[in-house]
């Protein structure tokens, strides 16, 4: 994670430090990152840099659970190894990952819904981060009935961002936040 490069990851937190240490990655025999070490405070931005192949993405699936991995990541007072990767979003921490990954068969609304789905889709909170996602992209509330799929790469980039804002994270990780817009 070195080398100069690109800088697809990104990581932003509002509450809560994340303190990584000792991150390694493996994929069978293949080390993908190797033993990392790095903190982000509440309020900061960091943005991850280095050549394809240098372990961008497998750091930010790490941290998401996604993938084997050994080292200590907490955030605030969450040992996240011991969390379910299905879980780690109930602890604050939000995702959007490469590629945008939009449900293209509903709605706009209908995937930021999904977005909420650790909560009741008709309860205040869920209608309260709507709202304050339309008032954030303010296309996807003109689109909301439109399908996914029917939108532009950058329209549905916005779409990916907001649905991983519908869980109200305190730390945001953005894996190519600006490819394809």
């Amino acid at each position: 994670m070195n080398e100069p490069g690109t800088a697809p990851a990104q990581a932003t937190t509002a509450g809560g430090t994340l303190a990584v240490e000792g991150l390694s990655v493996h994929y069978g025999g293949v080390r993908a990152v190797r033993s990392i070490d790095f903190t982000v405070a509440p309020g900061q931005a960091v943005g991850i840099i280095g050549a394809n192949g240098a372990g961008k993405i497998s750091t930010l699936k790490a941290l998401m659970g996604l993938v084997p991995r050994s080292g200590r990541i907490r955030f605030g007072d969450t040992d996240l190894p011991a969390v379910r990767s299905r879980d780690v979003v109930r602890h604050g921490i939000g995702y959007v990952p490469e590629g945008r990954h939009v449900f293209a068969g509903l709605t706009v609304e209908r995937n930021l819904l999904l977005g909420a789905y650790t909560r009741p889709w008709r309860s205040e909170r869920t209608r309260r981060a709507l709202g304050e996602v339309y008032e954030l992209f303010p296309v996807l509330r003109e689109m909301r009935g439109r399908l996914a799929g029917a939108l532009s790469g950058g329209q549905q980039q916005m779409l990916a961002v907001g649905r991983a804002l519908m869980t109200e994270p305190r730390l945001l990780l953005l894996d190519e936040p600006s490819m394809g817009t």
